[in-house]
Formats: C-alpha cells, sequence, structure tokens
C-alpha cells in the first residue's frame, strides 16, 4: 500500500510517499479502506517536532479517517465493506478513567498519527472499539473532517467550560476546524458567538456558520469589540487555541465567573496575564484535550440529523500532501483540508 511515512523531523519535504506492507488486524482490531483523511495542527507538530517531546518515528500521520471496514480481526464482528468514521483517541480501556468515560484522561491516551500509524495512507489498522458508522448524507471527505475538531470543540465547550444557552462565547482563528466546528456548537445549546479572523472572507463565513458579530482582528481590538458586544459585561467563556498572542486580551474579555478553555497555543506557549484578574473576578483558566467516545457518539447523531456540518477548505490527493501541510501552514484556509488516497 502507499503511504506517507514521516522519518524525521523538519519542513514538508520530509514527507515521503512509500510503499509499505499491508497491515494485519490483531485481536479487537479493525483494518480500514481510507478514502479520505483531515490534517489538523497535530500533524504539523508530529512533522516538525516538539522540544521536550519525543515522537515514535517512522510514523504515518493522520488522525481524521473516514473509509470502508476491509478486515476484522479475531474477536471482531463487523461487516466487511461498512462505511465507517474512525475516532481519533486510542487508549488502555480498562482503567478507571476509561470506564468512566474519560478516555482523554488515560495514563495510556494517544492519538492515530501521533502514538501509532495513523490514516495517511491507502489501509489503516485501528482498535475496533474505535469504529464508528459514517453520516449517510457525508460523502467521505466531509466525514473525515468531524472527528477530531468537533469532538475537541464539543468536550472544550461542553465538557469542560459546560456553557449554557442564552451566554456569550468569543471564539479566535474562527477559520480553523475546532473553531468553525466550536461555533456551531454554541449556537446548537444556544449560546451567543462573537469570533475573530484575519480577513473579510473570514469573517463572512463565520457569521455563516452562526456567529453573531465576527470582528476582524487585523483592523480591529476585539476587547473594545466585546466591551460593545456585551454592554462592558464581558463574555462568559472564551475558547482560545491561538495562545501567547491572545491570551492576556482574552482573560481581560471574560466577565465575573468567567472560563477560558484552550486546546492549544499555536502561537506560542508562555502565556502571560495578571492573575489579579482571575481571583477578584472568579475566573477558571481551563485545560482541554479531545474528548470520550461517548461525546463524539453525540456529535455525530447530531452531525447525522444534520444540526452539525463539517467546514471543508480543500481536498487534495494523497500525493500533494506536502502542499497541504504548507497550505495549512499559512493559516489562509477556512475549514479542513482533506487527503483522498
Amino acid at each position: 500500500m502507499k503511504a506517507v511515512v514521516i522519518r524525521e523531523h523538519g519542513g514538508p519535504e520530509v514527507l515521503r510517499l512509500e510503499e509499505r506492507p499491508l497491515p494485519e488486524p490483531g485481536p479487537g482490531e479493525a483494518r480500514v479502506r481510507v478514502h479520505a483523511v483531515a490534517l489538523n495542527h497535530l500533524d504539523l507538530w508530529v512533522r516538525k517536532g516538539v522540544p521536550g517531546h519525543a515522537f515514535p518515528l517512522p510514523i504515518v500521520p493522520g488522525c481524521d479517517i473516514a473509509g470502508t471496514l476491509d478486515a476484522a480481526g479475531p474477536g471482531v464482528r463487523l461487516r466487511e465493506g461498512d462505511p465507517v468514521l474512525v475516532g481519533p483517541g486510542v487508549s488502555c480501556g480498562t482503567c478507571r478513567d476509561c470506564r468512566a468515560g474519560r478516555e482523554n484522561l488515560c495514563r495510556e491516551y494517544g492519538i492515530l498519527g501521533e502514538t501509532r500509524d495513523g490514516g495517511c495512507a491507502e489501509y489503516v489498522v485501528v482498535p475496533a472499539q474505535n469504529l464508528f458508522p459514517k453520516p449517510a448524507h457525508l460523502d467521505y471527505p466531509q466525514a473525515a473532517a468531524v472527528p477530531l475538531v468537533f469532538l475537541t470543540a464539543w468536550h472544550m465547550l461542553l465538557g469542560r467550560a459546560g456553557i449554557r444557552a442564552g451566554e456569550t462565547l468569543l471564539v479566535h482563528a474562527a477559520g480553523s476546524g475546532v473553531s468553525s466546528a466550536a461555533i456551531q456548537i454554541a449556537r446548537l445549546v444556544g449560546a451567543r458567538v462573537l469570533a475573530t479572523a484575519s480577513t473579510a472572507e473570514k469573517c463572512r463565513r463565520a457569521r455563516a456558520l452562526g456567529a453573531e458579530i465576527a470582528v476582524n482582528h487585523r483592523e480591529a481590538d476585539f476587547v473594545q469589540e466585546v466591551r460593545s458586544w456585551t454592554g462592558k459585561r464581558g463574555v462568559d467563556v472564551a475558547l482560545d487555541h491561538v495562545g501567547e498572542q491572545t491570551f492576556d486580551r482574552t482573560v481581560r474579555c471574560l466577565a465575573r465567573g468567567g472560563r477560558y478553555v484552550t486546546c492549544g497555543a499555536t502561537s506560542g506557549y508562555e502565556m502571560k496575564t495578571d492573575f489579579r484578574l482571575v481571583y477578584f473576578k472568579s475566573l477558571s483558566i481551563l485545560g482541554s484535550t479531545m474528548g470520550g467516545s461517548h461525546e463524539l457518539a453525540e456529535v455525530l447523531e447530531h452531525v447525522a440529523a444534520g444540526r452539525l456540518s463539517p467546514t471543508l477548505d480543500r481536498v487534495l490527493p494523497l500525493e500533494r500532501v506536502a502542499e497541504a501541510h504548507a497550505h495549512l501552514e499559512t493559516r489562509q484556509g477556512f475549514g479542513k483540508t482533506v487527503l483522498v488516497p
């Protein structure tokens, strides 16, 4: 089979398309024929490397996978040929957190394409418990654009920040996969959204997804826009994965009792703010990584019913993986970049 392999860290040039043996599913596993795999910033980190963290190179990247069940391992009762989505998280399945539906807190938790081979290939072997039926009305590229970003945004807003109907939400980087999902989820539960983006077109698309206000942060101060929008009260929740560039000003946008929730820091990891704001205003700063499989199942119910929809930027053949990575790094797109073998 063809597979994208990372053997050393570096720029897009380290992404090699190689021939690999067809993987065989073991007990409790299934082999999926990949029809589409969506990219995430995780793929950039795996390719470039993260100081202080060792990835198991060589590795096949890609965690957002849609395809058909090709073969079932011993003990797996699934029908070959069924269209499936693959849950991106892998855990031990037996610890207290896994049994409680908090797989993302498992000490052995990992992500496909990060801790074991992922889906930038023609076939991938995954735990059978990671398979979900593909929503029938979505094609494979659309389906691949769902799992990681919607699971992440769902857990951030509902599992961690506990957002409620009538509350206000500030969402940064509206064109990203997580943020475009978060706008939809917030509107689904009845929250109001102010989103930031870097161009007028991205602002337009953010409003089309459900943002009440969209601010071009290159032309306006989002702090002042939040004050005006909320009558100087501040927002109840802020969702931010930009990090260093936005952290302090975002904390200052929060209302009393407000919640700041983050799943990453793409602009830098050393965030600073005046912590008197945190304790005098009873603020919460919440970290969030992925979510539980029951949350992904709930997300997929909403997707199947048409209440949530993936946002695609472009679909490229697997052979153009280096181009796809380079495009993702420019931050010029809106929504997901998807590869098809």
